[in-house]
C-alpha cells in the first residue's frame, strides 16, 4: 500500500544538510554569492568564498535551496554536464536583497516566514525536506524520541518512494531537527546558555520544540509546543493561509478555516497553531485587508478573498515589512522577471497550472 501524500509534498532528498542546521547568515551570505556567480557552489573556491569550511559549503546550498531561495537548473552551456547552476528566487531577492525585507532576518516573523518555505509545497516547487515535512505535517504525536520519529519517516518514505535512503540518513535529519528548533540551553550536549549555540541557529527563537523534562520512558523525548505564538505576526498566518489557498483551492474564492488548521500540510500543522489562533490573526489582518474576509456559515468559519490568492498572498506580506518596502530600491517582481527571465516565465507556467488568475509574468518580459 502506497502513501502518495510525501511523495507529492517533498522531493526524495535526506541527510544534505552535512548534519548542520542551518546558521545564522548562512542564507544572506549565499544570496549574496549566488547573485553574482550561478557556479559558486560548483567551484573548488566555494569554501573562500562563503567563508566556510567545504561541508559547511555544502550545507549553504542545500539550505538555500530547500528554503526555496535558490532554484537548480542544468548548466545548458555544457551538453554532458550534470551539474546544476544556482539561481536566486524572487522569494531571496525580496527577502535577502540589500534592499530587501529582511536581508539581515532581524525580525523573527523573517524566521517563520522561512520556517514555511521550508514545508510547503506548490506545483514545481515541491519541499526539499521531507524529513521536516515528516515530522511537523504527518507524526501523529507532539511528542518524539529520535529512534521513534526515525521509524516514523522511514515508514513514509518507504511508502512514497521507489528508493529509500539508508535509515542512518533518515536517523541524520532527526537529530539535525532537534538541532535547529531545540533552543540551546536545553539542546542535548549543549553548553546552557552559550551565547554561540544561541546564535548558531536562529530558528531556535520560535520555539517550536522543547525538550521533555522528565521522560516516562527513559529516553531522550521533545515535544512540538503548542498555543499562542507571541513571536509570530498576524501577517505572515494570513500570508501562509492565502499562499496554502492559492494551491489547494485553485480559486474557488475561500477555504475554511478547519482545514487551514488540521490539514496536512497546512499552515496550522507548520505552525503548531489550533483553529482560534488561525481565526485571530485573520481577523486583524482583514481589518486593514479589503480582499480578505472571515465568515461563518452553518457553523464552520472561512477565509474568503475576493482576489487571486497567490496576488493577495504577496501583497500581505509586504505590508508586514511596509516600513522597508517604501524605501527606494527596493525589489521589485518585475525587475527580478528581466534578470532571470527563464525561472519567471517557468513561475508563471506553473502558477497557471494552480489559479486561473496568475502573474502576468510572461506579458511583462515580453513588453
Amino acid at each position: 500500500m502506497s502513501d502518495s501524500r510525501l511523495a507529492e509534498a517533498a522531493h526524495p532528498s535526506f541527510a544534505r544538510h552535512e548534519t548542520f542546521a542551518p546558521r545564522f547568515g548562512w542564507l544572506h551570505k549565499a544570496y549574496m554569492q549566488v547573485k553574482e556567480n550561478p557556479e559558486v557552489f560548483l567551484g573548488d573556491d566555494a569554501p573562500l568564498l562563503l567563508g566556510v569550511g567545504k561541508n559547511m559549503a555544502n550545507a549553504m546550498r542545500y539550505w538555500s535551496r530547500a528554503f526555496k531561495l535558490t532554484r537548480e537548473v542544468r548548466n545548458s552551456d555544457e551538453a554532458n554536464s550534470r551539474a546544476n547552476l544556482s539561481y536566486p528566487t524572487w522569494e531571496a531577492r525580496w527577502l535577502l536583497d540589500e534592499d530587501g525585507a529582511d536581508p539581515y532576518l532581524e525580525e523573527q516573523g523573517s524566521l517563520w516566514l522561512l520556517h514555511w518555505w521550508l514545508l510547503c509545497s506548490r506545483p514545481g516547487a515541491k519541499s526539499w525536506a521531507p524529513s521536516w515535512y515528516v515530522a511537523f505535517q504527518l507524526a501523529p504525536s507532539a511528542r518524539f524520541s529520535a529512534p521513534d520519529l526515525t521509524e516514523l519517516i522511514v515508514r513514509h518514505v518507504n511508502l512514497s518512494y521507489d528508493e529509500a535512503p539508508v535509515t542512518a540518513s533518515i536517523a541524520k535529519d532527526v537529530d539535525c531537527i532537534t538541532k535547529m528548533y531545540v533552543p540551546a540551553k536545553r539542546a542535548k550536549g549543549g553548553a546552557p546558555g552559550a551565547l554561540e549555540d544561541l546564535l548558531a541557529c536562529p530558528f531556535r527563537e520560535l520555539g517550536l520544540i522543547e525538550t521533555v523534562e522528565h521522560s516516562v520512558s527513559g529516553r531522550q523525548e521533545w515535544e512540538f509546543t503548542t498555543g499562542t505564538r507571541i513571536t509570530l505576526p498576524d501577517r505572515i498566518v494570513a500570508y501562509a493561509c492565502l499562499d496554502y489557498a492559492a494551491t489547494m483551492t485553485r480559486n474557488s474564492g475561500s477555504i475554511s478555516l478547519a482545514r487551514l488548521a488540521n490539514e496536512h500540510g497546512a499552515p496550522g500543522r507548520a505552525f503548531r497553531i489550533r483553529e482560534p489562533d488561525i481565526a485571530a490573526a485573520i481577523e486583524r489582518v482583514a481589518a486593514t485587508t479589503p480582499d480578505l474576509q472571515l465568515i461563518e456559515a452553518v457553523g464552520q468559519r472561512s477565509l474568503v478573498f475576493n482576489s487571486d490568492p497567490f496576488n493577495l498572498a504577496w501583497e500581505v506580506l509586504d505590508a508586514q515589512y511596509d516600513h522597508v518596502r517604501k524605501q527606494p530600491g527596493f525589489p521589485t517582481r518585475q525587475d527580478w522577471a528581466r534578470t532571470y527571465p527563464k525561472l519567471a516565465v517557468a513561475e508563471a507556467r506553473e502558477l497557471r497550472n494552480t489559479v486561473e488568475q496568475q502573474l502576468p509574468l510572461i506579458e511583462e518580459i515580453s513588453q
